[in-house]
């Protein structure tokens, strides 16, 4: 299993789904074409709570993050600047912050402000029911929460190819 970005903290979810692998029981998997899981809970902020079928209608970009992940940090302006271009009527971003310290995650906001919320799991419920394996892990959603694709880790490379995918499913009213 790649576990890019699992540092000395550690990531419950990731051995969530070691463990479960080493039991022989295969972890779930989300796929492309498939409708993404239900996805509902606390924002980071504590500004409320938010739900993946609360943005229906729109193109939804879902990220997985942690403040120890430094593809993560590296991906914030550009998912940001993503948001901005392709405003929220049509697009949205949605992270789900997987730290076990929510502390953690706010600091590391307050030093890299984004305009998009983050979801806290605590109990690290989404990576297994996502099946995410390598932090970052982003899953692309139409308007209608079939995942279109998935993209794991981060690198400046790959920003024109992200752009592109999500310009043609707003273009498409997919």
């Amino acid at each position: 299993m790649r576990t890019r970005c699992a540092g000395s903290r550690g990531l419950r979810a990731l051995l969530l789904l070691a463990t479960l692998s080493l039991a022989g029981a295969a972890p779930p998997r989300v796929e492309t074409g498939q409708p993404a899981p239900v996805v509902a809970g606390a924002r980071l902020d504590g500004q409320g709570q938010l739900s993946l079928a609360g943005m229906r209608g729109k193109v939804v970009y879902l990220d997985f993050w942690a403040s120890w992940c430094k593809p993560c940090a590296l991906s914030l302006p550009t998912l940001d600047g993503f948001r901005k271009e392709f405003g929220s009527k049509d697009f949205e971003v949605l992270a789900i912050n997987v730290d076990h310290d929510p502390a953690l995650a706010r600091a590391f906001l307050s030093r890299r402000p984004v305009g998009y919320p983050s979801l806290f799991d605590p109990k690290g419920e989404y990576p297994v029911r996502f099946g995410v394996e390598t932090m970052p892990t982003s899953f692309l959603i139409d308007r209608k929460g079939v995942i279109r694709s998935v993209h794991k880790g981060f690198r400046k490379e790959d920003v024109p190819e992200l752009h592109a995918a999500i310009q043609e499913l707003i273009r498409s009213g997919r």
